[in-house]
């Protein structure tokens, strides 16, 4: 059997986890019905927590990690794909408890993956990933609010992020009037080209929160959870709504009930990895739709695979803007 490489994960008892690279064959896979050629996949936060070891994102070891892939089927007995098909994976616990992206082959179950976007190349369809697929499912969860541009501002944190970077630049694209925060000053430049009409300091979320404070948005998106969180929902208008989908701040909502009750507040929790089909279907029609193919672009930075291990520390480090594309095959 061709062997072929990929990053794993290794821990033994209660030691620390050691991550390398290693040479594999198609016995060291696990179950499913398609194996993909994987091409292309990205670096998320989670990506970064599983290599790290700095939460306990895997759950199985050995592991290779990797949340997303785009590919080519080699083999299926799938009635759903076949031989030379371009495919698609986010989620669905790759990475976690089952064999993830970052290797050269793959092996996971049909109703994981979606046919790739045929207006999208691997390269686009990683640069969005699971960051980009959720900041649409969180774009969608405020449309379901009656939150539409023209409404008012709306703060997507973490802007400079995977999620955040392509939240802002969909919300630019689709009119509204996108406010961005971010902690790192010189970056101001580059969320106004993607579609920030302003830009802010992090830190004026990061205080103790009040249980009211200044009404200033009518929605948010966002990517960090948290004390960040809980300010943000204190400065919500009176009926609007915060899609909540990033935890890089914290799990805890050190927060009081009083936007919900006094204001009417909805808080929206976006969950990417076990949508299922019709909801990733629909999400990605969306992003091929609506998300501009040049903001995309200058959002994208390509890596080569010996470079992953490094770019999820940076990641988890808060060092990387916009997403990442590994070039695996």
């Amino acid at each position: 059997m061709a062997r072929f490489r990929a990053v794993v994960i290794s821990k033994a008892g209660d030691g620390p986890q050691e991550v390398a690279f290693s040479s594999l064959d198609d016995a060291d896979l696990m179950e499913g019905d398609v194996t993909v050629q994987v091409e292309r996949s990205t670096v998320n936060y989670k990506d970064g927590l599983a290599i790290t070891g700095r939460a306990p994102v895997v759950r199985r070891f050995p592991m290779v990690p990797g949340v997303d892939a785009a590919g080519i089927v080699e083999r299926s007995a799938s009635s759903l794909f076949k031989a030379g098909d371009r495919v698609l994976l986010n989620g669905w616990g790759v990475g976690e408890t089952h064999l993830g992206a970052y290797a050269e082959r793959a092996r996971w179950k049909s109703d994981w993956l979606l046919p790739l976007p045929a207006g999208f190349s691997a390269d686009e369809a990683m640069a969005i990933g699971t960051a980009g697929y959720t900041a649409m499912l969180a774009v969608m969860a405020l449309e379901r609010h009656d939150i539409h541009a023209g409404s008012g501002p709306v703060l997507v944190t973490g802007a400079a992020g995977g999620v955040g970077s392509i939240a802002v630049a969909l919300l630019g694209v689709l009119g509204y009037h996108v406010v961005a925060s971010t902690g790192r000053a010189e970056e101001a430049g580059y969320l106004k080209e993607l579609g920030a009409a302003e830009v802010i300091d992090r830190g004026s979320l990061s205080g103790p929160p009040k249980p009211l404070a200044k009404e200033r948005f009518i929605g948010a998106i966002d990517a960090v959870g948290g004390t960040t969180l809980a300010n943000v929902l204190s400065m919500i208008r009176y009926g609007g709504a915060v899609a909540a989908c990033g935890m890089a701040g914290g799990l805890d909502l050190p927060g009081s009930v009083a936007p919900f009750i006094l204001r009417g507040v909805a808080l929206y929790g976006i969950d990417s990895v076990y949508a299922p089909k019709s909801v990733r279907l629909a999400a990605w029609e969306r992003l091929d739709r609506d998300l501009d193919r040049a903001r995309l672009a200058s959002a994208m930075r390509r890596i080569p695979f010996e470079g992953v291990i490094d770019a999820a520390r940076d990641i988890v480090d808060g060092k990387v803007r916009g997403r990442l594309v590994v070039e695996i095959g």
